[in-house]
């Protein structure tokens, strides 16, 4: 079930490669996650020291937060990966010039993922390309109904 889509991503990246990750959160976060307020739209995943990081994921939290947890809707949270998972991902961002784009964030048995593609980016022609081609692929279904 998917909770929140980052929709640019296939727009300005080719993604390669998927990863599925876990994600370090408070109980406010997971509850307003589950209640559709978060929003990848300006998000991005860093790699530091060997562990990677989600950043700029806003998850807005909900008007029954608890009184004593001072909610901070943009902090940096740790993501949950194996390690020769994560030595990969190092190998590939650092030498093959690939960047780490967060997906979506998705319910996997109860539990909130995030899925992470590597990718590259595309230049402007090859949007214009790929837009192309998704506006022929819709005038041939028009056709076809008819």
């Amino acid at each position: 079930m998917r909770l929140a889509e980052n929709r640019k991503a296939s727009h300005d990246y080719f993604i390669e490669d998927r990863y599925e990750a876990g994600l370090a959160l408070m109980g406010w976060e997971v509850k307003a996650i589950r209640a559709g307020r978060s929003q990848l739209k300006e998000a991005y995943v860093v790699v530091r020291n060997g562990e990677v990081f989600l950043i700029g994921c806003h998850i807005s939290p909900l008007v029954s937060a608890s009184t004593h947890v001072q909610p901070d809707p943009t902090r940096t949270r740790k993501l949950l990966l194996h390690a020769e998972e994560i030595s990969t991902l190092v190998g590939k961002v650092e030498r093959a010039g690939y960047t780490l784009v967060p997906l979506d964030l998705h319910l996997t048995r109860g539990r909130v993922k995030l899925s992470i593609g590597l990718a590259k980016g595309k230049k402007q022609h090859d949007k214009r390309a790929s837009e192309k081609d998704r506006e022929w692929e819709r005038q041939k279904q028009r056709l076809m109904r008819v």
